[in-house]
């Protein structure tokens, strides 16, 4: 039998794919994260966006490079300290926002299908555990 995480790992890897297929707005899917998560939080420093993204500082920093060079993000040095960067949305990505959102959407309705609200609610019990455990874990 399959894992805990594998299972995991094969459900967010297809979300990935599924979004890129989806997407008209010519981004893969790993990027769609990044574009919910700046257009909700504009001025997240860099370090606090892979924190909150739970990807290691390095491919943050190769990806938020990617999107500066086509034009969906600015970064800028902090004025309260010079060595923090922070992200902000260009309009190029608020542009692309509500179909991210209802890719997402989609993506989320289509995968909870034939699950009944009792059944989900049992499921985000449980996730919300295997996750304070994970955060718990790895900060340790």
């Amino acid at each position: 039998m399959a894992t805990i995480m594998r299972k995991m790992n094969i459900i967010s890897r297809s979300e990935a794919n599924y979004r890129t297929a989806r997407s008209s707005v010519g981004l893969s899917g790993i990027y769609h994260s990044y574009v919910l998560a700046i257009c909700k939080n504009p001025g997240l420093p860099q370090e606090k966006l892979a924190k909150h993204l739970c990807i290691n500082k390095s491919n943050v920093t190769r990806h938020l490079a990617f999107l500066e060079l086509e034009g969906y993000i600015e970064r800028r040095a902090s004025d309260s300290d010079k060595r923090e960067t922070l992200v902000f949305p260009t309009q190029k990505m608020f542009d692309i926002q509500q179909e991210v959102i209802a890719i997402t959407k989609e993506w989320n309705s289509r995968l909870a299908e034939g699950i009944s609200e009792k059944e989900m609610m049992l499921f985000h019990e449980i996730l919300d555990k295997m996750l304070e455990k994970a955060i718990a874990i790895y900060e340790e």
